[in-house]
């Protein structure tokens, strides 16, 4: 396991080593998020998204059985409001987080259902271990998994997704693999080593592109394919007018000439 600088103000425990950021939901018994712990983990991204040392994070639940099982059911009994106040960032504090232009893994360690799932839906990248397990049960409960909704149809393929929704089943690593829904699935006792070296390696990238890259594809998202061109070259977007004026625009092109590795400074 990696060193570095480590928080562990429950419920969200938070590790920094170099330029990339650990954030592990621990709230036992089963990683559930309720109003409080979901303004707390809107507070973590929201620093991560704007500390500029910071280039990638990590998110993953503690324990070996549960990424998060989604919102907590017994916090709803005793008076969270399905509609109240989630924080910054929407429920998880992740998936509705404004200009979220920083590589965010989803390292998804047991059961990952509901509002869990749709957590990490809002990563870039899912790495699943082997024993994980999915599920958008909201169905049975009477209500509907809205985040999910959006999301999945884009994801996989639509009547795969519909199906998912409409029977809020049990799938699990091997099935998402194969639908695309993850990225990869490594041995349980594996997935933190390898969501690591996946988050150096992204670290040691270009963060003005990855910027770019991200907003692109929000933007591009309902925009038809012309438009959605005509915005980045003439550059409409702030993180592409800010890369194709940076230092490390500059330094991309001067290291493929000298035949050398570029050294990014976020500028």
């Amino acid at each position: 396991m990696p060193g570095g600088d480590e928080r562990s103000d429950s419920p969200v425990k938070t590790r920094r080593d170099g330029a990339i950021l650990e954030v592990t939901l621990d709230r036992p018994k089963a990683n559930a998020i309720d109003l409080a712990t979901s303004r707390v983990m809107g507070e973590v991204f929201r620093d991560f998204r704007d500390d500029p040392e910071l280039r990638v994070a990590i998110l993953t639940g503690g324990g070996e059985k549960f990424f998060c099982p989604g919102w907590d059911l017994k916090a709803a009994a005793d008076g969270d409001a399905v509609d109240g106040d989630y924080g910054v960032g929407g429920f998880g504090g992740l998936q509705e987080l404004r200009d979220m232009n920083k590589p965010v893994i989803a390292a998804v360690n047991g059961i990952a259902c509901g509002g869990g799932l749709e957590l990490a839906l809002s990563a870039d990248m899912i790495i699943a271990a082997d024993h994980a397990t999915f599920a958008l049960p909201e169905i049975r409960s009477g209500t509907v998994a809205d985040a999910a909704s959006v999301k999945l149809p884009k994801r996989i393929p639509y009547h795969i997704a519909m199906e998912l929704l409409l029977t809020g089943r049990w799938f699990d690593a091997e099935e998402a693999n194969r639908w695309g829904l993850v990225n990869e699935i490594v041995a349980a006792d594996q997935l933190m080593d390898r969501a690591w070296e996946l988050a150096r390696l992204l670290a040691s990238g270009p963060p003005l592109v990855y910027a770019a890259i991200k907003e692109i594809v929000r933007d591009a998202e309902d925009s038809k394919f012309q438009d959605a061109m005509n915005r980045i070259t003439r550059r409409q977007l702030k993180t592409v007018d800010v890369l194709y004026g940076s230092e490390d625009n500059l330094e991309g092109a001067r290291a493929f000439a000298e035949k050398r590795d570029p050294v990014w400074k976020g500028r």
